[in-house]
C-alpha cells in the first residue's frame, strides 16, 4: 500500500492524539482545530480499513492493531521532529568541513594561529588546511577559502580584502659587514637580493612625493616566503619582507632594517572563495573572524 503525503499527515496527527491523551489536547498542541484532528483520524481508519482507537465521550484507548500502528507513527513523528531539531541546531551552532589554502609563511605566522582560536570558538567545524605558495585551482581542488597576496584575475571567483601588510627592506648583520649598509635608494643597485619569484622583481620605494623603483637580482631566488627570509638571514642578500616576519628577527638581531624612512609597497591579502560560497554560514563565520583577526594584528 502506497503512503500519500496526506496520509503521512494523518499518521502524525494520530500519534499526537495518543501522546496527548485526547483529540482536544492534540489539537491545541498542534495548533489546529479539533474538527481537523477528528477528520484525520476518521480518514486514516477508512484508508486502512481497521479501527485504531476506542473512543467514548470521556476516554480513548488503542485497539490491538492501533497499538502496533501507533509505534510506527510515533517513530515517523519523532524522526520529523529530529530533522527539524537538527536544522535548528545547524543554524545555531555551525558544523561541517572547511577546506582552506594559504601561503606557507603567512599561514604559519598569521593564519594558523588565527584558526586555532576559530576552532576554540566553533569546535564542530572541521578544518583541512593546505599550506602552499602555489596558486591552487580553487574549484578543481574543492577549496572553500584561499588566502592570497594578490588581487584576483578575471577568474569568476569572489574575493574579500582582509588587510594590507606593511613590508620593509632587510639584510643580515653579516651581509652588511661584508657589503656595506645602503643609506640611499640609489645604493641598492650595487647589492645582491634574495628574489621571491611569485612577486614582481621590481621594488618600489616612496618618501613623501618622491618615489624610486629598481629591478632586483641576486644569486638566490625562491618561490617560498619562509625560505626567502632564511636566505636573507644567511647573508645571501637584501630582501623585501612583511613587517610581521621581520620584526621578531630584528629584535633577535638576526636581521637589520635599512632605509626605514622610505615606505615599501605593501602586500594586499585577500580571502578568495567560489561564487555563492559566502551563503554558507560556516564560511561567513570564518570570513568575519579572519577580518577581525587581521584588524588586530
Amino acid at each position: 500500500m502506497e503512503v500519500s503525503f496526506e496520509q503521512l499527515k494523518s499518521m502524525v496527527v494520530f500519534a499526537q492524539v495518543v501522546d496527548q491523551g485526547s483529540l482536544t489536547a492534540a489539537a491545541q498542541f498542534m495548533g489546529i482545530s479539533r474538527g481537523v484532528v477528528s477528520y484525520h483520524l476518521k480518514k486514516l481508519e477508512d484508508q486502512l480499513g481497521v479501527k485504531l482507537l476506542n473512543r467514548t465521550t470521556r476516554s480513548l484507548s488503542l485497539t490491538e492493531t492501533g497499538e502496533a500502528y501507533y509505534q510506527r507513527c510515533r517513530a515517523i513523528a519523532f524522526q520529523a521532529h529530529e530533522a527539524n531539531r537538527q536544522i535548528e541546531k545547524a543554524k545555531q551552532e555551525p558544523e561541517g568541513k572547511l577546506k582552506i589554502s594559504c601561503p606557507v609563511n603567512l599561514g604559519l605566522q598569521v593564519i594558523v594561529p588565527a584558526l586555532n582560536e576559530f576552532r576554540r570558538l566553533f569546535p564542530l567545524i572541521e578544518l583541512n588546511v593546505s599550506l602552499s605558495d602555489e596558486v591552487v585551482n580553487i574549484i578543481k581542488e574543492g577549496i572553500d577559502l584561499a588566502i592570497r597576496g594578490a588581487p584576483l584575475l578575471d577568474s569568476g571567483l569572489q574575493a574579500s580584502k582582509l588587510r594590507t601588510f606593511e613590508t620593509c627592506l632587510c639584510g643580515s648583520p653579516e651581509y652588511f659587514r661584508r657589503r656595506g649598509r645602503p643609506t640611499q635608494p640609489e645604493e641598492l643597485y650595487d647589492h645582491d637580493w634574495v628574489v621571491y619569484t611569485p612577486a614582481a622583481n621590481t621594488v618600489h620605494l616612496s618618501q613623501g612625493d618622491k618615489s624610486f623603483s629598481l629591478s632586483v637580482h641576486g644569486a638566490v631566488s625562491t618561490n617560498n616566503a619562509a625560505a626567502r627570509t632564511i636566505f636573507i638571514e644567511g647573508g645571501n642578500g637584501i630582501g623585501r619582507i612583511p613587517l610581521y616576519d621581520a620584526l621578531p628577527r630584528i629584535r633577535q638581531g638576526t636581521l637589520e632594517r635599512i632605509l626605514p624612512d622610505y615606505q615599501c609597497t605593501g602586500i594586499d591579502v585577500y580571502a578568495v572563495f567560489p561564487p555563492g560560497a559566502a551563503e554558507s554560514k560556516k564560511l561567513r563565520l570564518l570570513l568575519d573572524f579572519m577580518k577581525a583577526s587581521f584588524a588586530h594584528l
